[in-house]
């Protein structure tokens, strides 16, 4: 598995990636694709073979209430998943890094995420993490 972290997220992401033992992960801004619309990177996001992370997750995996309805995955009949870190606006490198964090920590639990989306959630600042994992395309999410 291999991450591309967005580039409205940190590249430390990227460096928590390898650290982890996913060297192959990458920056999209490494790849120049800094300032692409997020209609242009999903071409390269599939033919690399790329897991994307975003934290723009109604842009890629559509509505929450309804996955797959719109957004850049709607037409992905295959794809190597996708994972949404979402958060309060404004959310800062610590919360990224550790929401990340518990996203790697569910795929050593859980395993590849071959047509699924994994969501990372912190609906509020007092709240717990959120962790939802459900397919896509396919049936809404369901809590782990």
């Amino acid at each position: 598995m291999k991450f591309l972290v967005d580039e409205c997220l940190s590249t430390e992401l990227t460096k928590l990636a390898r650290d982890r033992g996913y060297g192959e992960s990458s920056h999209v801004v490494w790849l120049g694709l800094g300032g692409a619309k997020d209609w242009n990177l999903i071409a390269p996001i599939l033919d690399g073979d790329w897991t994307f992370v975003t934290k723009n997750s109604v842009d890629f995996r559509g509505p929450p209430d309804a996955p797959g309805s719109k957004g850049q995955y709607k037409a992905a009949k295959l794809h190597t998943g996708l994972i949404c870190l979402n958060g309060p606006p404004g959310m800062d490198l610590d919360l990224q890094l550790e929401l990340f964090a518990v996203a790697l920590d569910e795929l050593v639990r859980e395993g590849n995420l071959i047509n699924q989306v994994l969501e990372i959630t912190l609906p509020d600042n007092d709240a717990e993490i959120e962790i939802f994992r459900y397919s896509l395309p396919a049936a809404g999410p369901e809590q782990v």
